[in-house]
């Protein structure tokens, strides 16, 4: 349900309790007078709803035991106290109440504060996901929807739960879409191809949602917010976001966290085969790439671009923007290749 029709469901319900209490009039008060009691009682029950609503099943049922519990002891209570004080009607009555209150109360809040220690995946059924059914929600920045992997990671079944696509989160990229910027232009349009590529896997459940927090100017402290009030994880490559959302107590699953855990492990003395792409920054370096993106610095390497050859590892350097490797080339050593592998050469002579 969303945000509008929820506020016009509770001024209803304030509306109807205010007439309730105009027309019946309790305690004997004028009309005007009963109408605002009721006015306050119904306003306090929808926000008694809406704390509510925050609270866990766990606290919710632990409250529930606890209350029970508490007006049972006050019964038995109130009997001892009837036969000890008889003769004394008021004071009992007054007894009797303010045990009823006090068990009840103490029963209430123990049990909410114990709540958290039940098992309710043992007992299955409807209990079975309580545990995990807001913690499985991933909420998509607009940045890792424009990247693309995250399409990728879910093709192969590695990311679970519910994605979940703010409405502010779509807003930002029909506005980058529809920006005069060619270059932002089709990054939107590429961002709205993978959010449709996404829905359109049948494994997925995948929900647009309509929360928004127009008091928060920024998209990404929107973000912020989402993640906290539904205690869910934010997916993202941006860098300052996750560090700010880190800071602020949200969970953030980053992707390019991912892509460098993923990235092969390079130990120096290793033998790889290389590319050289283009020369580096000090003298007699050259740089290849690895099909991941990774960065390869080789020394005496220089006069070697545009070739296949095998290097021997130095050393690896991990960055905040990923990974280095630094090699050497020894022509005593290591060989030179054609760029075109084996296969390749093969299936292009049978060709």
């Amino acid at each position: 349900m969303d945000a509008l029709s929820l506020a016009i469901i509770r001024a209803v319900f304030v509306l109807v309790v205010t007439f309730c209490g105009y027309f019946l009039q309790p305690f004997q008060l004028s009309p005007e007078l009963s109408a605002g009691v009721g006015a306050v009682a119904g306003i306090l029950i929808v926000l008694f709803e809406i704390r509510l609503k925050q609270v866990s099943l766990k606290r919710l049922i632990g409250a529930a035991i606890g209350s029970v519990l508490g007006i049972i002891g006050a019964f038995l209570i109130s009997l001892v106290l009837e036969r000890a004080l008889q003769g004394n009607a008021s004071t009992v009555a007054f007894l009797q109440i303010l045990v009823l209150l006090w068990m009840a109360y103490v029963g209430l809040l123990v049990g909410a504060t114990k709540g958290d220690l039940l098992n309710l995946a043992a007992l299955g059924g409807l209990f079975g996901g309580e545990k995990n059914s807001r913690q499985s929600f991933k909420v998509l920045d607009t940045s890792v929807v424009i990247d693309g992997r995250i399409a990728d990671i879910a093709e192969t079944g590695f990311l679970g739960g519910t994605l979940v696509v703010p409405q502010f989160v779509l807003r930002e990229l029909q506005m980058v879409a529809d920006s005069a910027d060619p270059l932002k232009r089709n990054r939107g349009r590429r961002g709205l191809d993978i959010l449709q590529r996404i829905q359109n896997m049948a494994h997925l459940n995948v929900q647009l949602l309509e929360d928004d927090f127009p008091n928060v100017p920024e998209v990404d402290l929107k973000l912020i917010e989402l993640a906290k009030k539904y205690d869910c994880a934010i997916v993202t490559n941006d860098f300052n976001l996750n560090k700010v959302a880190q800071l602020r107590g949200a969970t953030v699953l980053n992707i390019n966290e991912l892509a460098n855990a993923l990235k092969p492990v390079v130990l120096p003395g290793e033998i790889m085969r290389v590319f050289i792409l283009k020369e580096g920054k000090e003298a007699n370096q050259g740089v290849a790439y690895l099909d991941d993106g990774t960065m390869v610095v080789v020394d005496n390497a220089r006069r070697l671009i545009s070739k296949t050859i095998d290097i021997s590892v130095t050393s690896v350097l991990q960055t905040t923007a990923g990974k280095m490797i630094f090699g050497r080339y020894d022509d005593r050593v290591h060989s030179i290749h054609d760029r075109e592998s084996s296969r390749e050469r093969a299936g292009r002579e049978s060709a």
